[in-house]
């Protein structure tokens, strides 16, 4: 597309409507600079907002994009409304006994150990009887990093923090904690402890309080007290951004496709082959600890890339 230039007294109806509109929605232009495309781009899209035509439309399309979302807006909130609602006129009067409540309660109770072959039968109702809504929250996570990163992703376009370099500030208004000797002093102490108890915690959940949940957030906090204690340079060389994206994948897939096995074959009563093992030892409980496992790896990686994108825009080097 060649760029056509447009006299400033052009008459904004028919064919130069048209060459106007071709002109704004032009990307590229082979026979003119760049730059001096975007600046003729600029002048032309201002030349608009200017005019009345220009005023017109933009007055029109706003309207128009106003009624449009909040007709939606109102449709929504009544559909939601009215189906909230509809659900809570099945629920029983307040301060009737309801006989229907304690059966599930009573389930979980008396055939929590037998069915999940956990211990800890908060762990056996987490990952066994409601694995799908742990899913949906190691997602939930997941996603959440997602927006975080979109927002605070440091790139060419997005320089909030001027760098000599991916590891040194330009002007020295922030203090970095790894210079302080006395933090690299206590990491060293602290550190090894912390995740060899994030991991007892973490392997654990079947038999004991603990679990993915806890678990992960006891190893996250140990990964950004090596990033604060040591610095970035030195967890960079533990995980990077290719390895946060891999722990995340592989977590993320073994679970979905873990509980998606258990759901077509152990449902109405028909076995699934996989053994709960022994209550009580280590290996028990199914997939209750491959499950943690996972949901603990996806939780530690969402707490240091969440520390991460926030103190320096990035998840791991470059």
């Amino acid at each position: 597309m060649k760029f056509i230039e447009i006299n400033d007294e052009l008459d904004l109806g028919g064919e130069d409507h048209d060459i106007l509109e071709s002109v704004m929605d032009a990307e590229e232009v082979h026979d003119s600079p760049r730059e001096k495309v975007k600046t003729e781009k600029e002048y032309y899209k201002n030349y608009v907002r200017s005019s009345q035509w220009g005023r017109n439309l933009i007055r029109t399309e706003n309207t128009g994009f106003t009624v449009f979302y909040t007709a939606v807006a109102v449709v929504s909130c009544v559909a939601l409304i009215g189906m909230l609602l509809f659900t809570i006129s099945f629920l029983p009067r307040y301060g009737v006994e309801n006989p229907e409540s304690t059966k599930v309660v009573k389930r979980y109770v008396e055939s929590g150990l037998q069915e999940t072959g956990a211990v800890n039968i908060i762990s056996g109702i987490i990952l066994d009887y409601r694995a799908f809504d742990t899913l949906g929250e190691s997602h939930v996570l997941f996603t959440a990093l997602l927006c975080v990163t979109v927002l605070l992703m440091r790139d060419k376009k997005n320089m909030r923090t001027q760098y000599e370099d991916f590891y040194t500030i330009r002007d020295e208004k922030y203090h970095e904690l790894y210079r302080e000797s006395i933090m690299r002093m206590v990491a060293g102490i602290l550190l090894p402890c912390l995740l060899l108890y994030g991991a007892y915690v973490l392997l654990n959940g079947q038999i004991s309080p603990g679990g993915g949940f806890s678990g992960g957030a006891v190893l996250g906090s140990g990964m950004m007290i090596c990033a604060a204690a040591y610095g970035f340079k030195t967890s960079d060389r533990i995980i990077t951004r290719k390895v946060s994206n891999l722990i995340a994948f592989f977590a993320l897939g073994f679970y979905s496709f873990a509980k998606g096995y258990v759901f077509f074959t152990g449902a109405n009563g028909i076995e699934n082959h996989i053994p709960k093992g022994t209550p009580g030892a280590i290996l028990s409980g199914g997939l209750i600890l491959p499950l943690d496992i996972a949901v603990g790896l996806v939780v530690a990686c969402t707490m240091f890339g969440f520390y991460s994108l926030f103190r320096r825009g990035s998840i791991g080097g470059e």
